[in-house]
This record gives C-alpha cells, structure tokens and sequence, in this order.
C-alpha cells in the first residue's frame, strides 16, 4: 500500500493544486461565503476520518445543552435519502446516516438534520427549529459558509502538518487553512502526554497568536451498552470485535490493555451491512463494537454491545475549551 501511494504522488500534487486554487478564489472573493445571524461552531478536519468529530460534537452539547437551545448539522454521509430532513422519532438511520442517527438518539431534545447543502440547511434550521446555535459537523472544508466560531481536530498520531494530499497521503485541504480555526484541538494524545511534547507539538503546528491548541485523550466506558455489562465481564469469552470506523486501532489497543481477547472484524468507515455479513455475524457468541455501529447493527443483532467513547481533557484544557465557548456565545 504504502508503494501504491508513493506511485500516486503526481496525483496528490495535482490535487494539492486544484485545493489551493479553490480556497484562493474564496479568500479572494471569487465564490462567496456567507455569514449567518444565527451561531454556528463548526467541528472538522484537514485530512479523512478518524480524528473524533462525532465524540466533539457530544462534548458541545454537553458542554451547551443547559444554556441554549442546540441544533446539529451533518451532511449525512451514505445515507439513502437527498436534501435537507430534520430527525424525527421514525427517522431510521438509512434516511439519516449513522452519526446523525446516534446524536439524536442520545439527545433527544437535540434538532439533528442533515443537508448535503450547507447554506440551505442552515437557512431551514434557522426557519423552523430557532435554535441559539448550530453544530456544523465535518464542515471545515465547506467555505460557502462562514462559521462563528472553528474548531479544527488533528489526531496525535497523524497531525496534519506531518501528513501529505490525498491519495499519497490523508490530507483532503491545505494545511495553510489551519489559519481559519479559533481552536486546534490534538485527539487522541496518551492520558499522560508531558508538558515537553505538548509544546513540541505546538512548535510543531506553530498556531497564530489568538489560536489555542489543547490536547484530549479518548476515555472508554467500561460499563458497556446495549446488553449492559461490565467490559470485564468479557474476560475469557469469546469476543468478536465489529468496526466500521476511520481508525479502530486506539480502541484496539484499550481492548487489549483491559486483557481482552477478541477476533476483529474490520469493515469500512460508515459501512451498511449485508445479509451475508449480518448472518455471519449472528453466529457469533458475543460481539462488542464502537457506538456508531451498533445503530447500524442494533435491529439485525441479539449478541451486541457497544462500547461509548468520549473525549476527555485535563483540568486546565477543559476550562479553556469551555472558556472560550461561552465567551463566543455571548458575543452579540
């Protein structure tokens, strides 16, 4: 794999070129972007999948939820439905697609929509939801809308200042547009990450002036939904892992630390399943899988739990993440 990419450096240069033109001509003034009255806080990357958006996106509605009234947007990746739709109790997940479909389903009270057109959907929240503020998930690289306020995630093992363009590489924007972010969040640091490589890491990044740079590990809830028992409980069993995530392998390696013994089935990111696959599945003696995929896989299967996942800073990290929120929202 890594020569198929090395191969494909001529296309990643091309490619690289034609996303430095595109964000010139909307620096520039060439195609527009547009500022809404309402709030928007909007969660997303440089590169592909696997820095946490959907984990982020909990953490603003939990860090917001008491204060204000809060409505997320998503594109709705590989769902089976077009334009805009706001959940409602009978949205499946194949008309929402299985982020979405999982912000709702933990918060209830939460507008989710999805519209592949951000401006539109923001318009028709705004119209019929009137909510404070909109989460815009995964839409960093969609400039036809200005955000209040950016948060930019890059994960500790594959930072995008160290990363390359797509195929070569994993980077879908060009690190320069790291300048838009109010905030850059690093995901996925070990739970004891030193002081020393936390600033060679924003040595590394070398944010701007009013840029914060803070560092958040994945904490795992050992209490396991779904059949609800304890991750311990699985010691010794037969345990068969299902992931259909960017990058499964910090879960791995928890799994493992907890001394789990399990088979993996890997699948791709955001993956539907077949009968074949389902029916494979059901022959299992007990499957454990992420949180994104259980609602995928929750009507289809007895033998399921899942595991939650949530992104967790230290003390001072997160008292300036929420310091800097709501200092936003209460700008006029």
């Amino acid at each position: 794999m890594q020569v198929i990419r090395k191969l494909l450096l001529p296309i990643s240069f091309i490619y690289g070129l034609i996303v430095f033109i595109r964000n010139k001509c909307f620096d520039f003034g060439i195609f527009s972007s547009k500022t809404f009255a309402v709030k928007t806080i909007c969660v997303g990357n440089l590169s592909v999948g696997g820095t946490g958006k959907t984990p982020m996106i909990e953490l603003l509605v939990r860090t917001l939820q008491d204060n204000y009234a809060i409505a997320i947007l998503s594109r709705g990746y590989k769902r089976k439905t077009t334009g805009f739709l706001l959940s409602t109790g009978n949205t499946r997940v194949e008309d929402m697609g299985d982020e979405p479909y999982q912000l709702k389903s933990k918060f209830p009270k939460v507008a989710v929509a999805v519209d592949a057109d951000r401006r539109n959907g923001i318009a028709q929240l705004k119209k019929n939801v009137h909510p404070d503020v909109i989460l815009l998930d995964d839409a960093f690289q969609h400039r036809k809308v200005n955000p209040g306020f950016s948060i930019l995630l890059t994960a500790y093992d594959n930072l995008y200042v160290e990363d390359w363009y797509l195929p070569t590489g994993s980077l879908r924007d060009n690190k320069g547009e790291a300048k838009r972010a109010h905030m850059i969040v690093v995901t996925k640091c070990p739970a004891n990450l030193s002081e020393h490589e936390k600033d060679a890491i924003r040595s590394k990044i070398g944010p701007k002036i009013n840029q914060q740079v803070l560092f958040g590990h994945l904490s795992y809830n050992k209490q396991l939904k779904g059949k609800r028992i304890y991750l311990h409980e699985l010691r010794g069993k037969h345990v068969t892992l299902v992931t259909g995530i960017a990058n499964p392998d910090p879960l791995l390696q928890f799994l493992k630390k907890e001394g789990l013994v399990f088979e993996h089935l890997k699948f791709n990111d955001h993956h539907f399943f077949t009968d074949k696959e389902l029916n494979l599945l059901r022959k299992k003696d007990c499957i454990l899988t992420t949180e994104k995929d259980y609602v995928r896989l929750k009507s289809h299967l007895d033998n399921l739990h899942f595991i939650e996942v949530s992104h967790t800073f230290n003390a001072q990290d997160n008292e300036l993440f929420q310091k800097e929120l709501y200092n936003f929202m209460k700008l006029n």
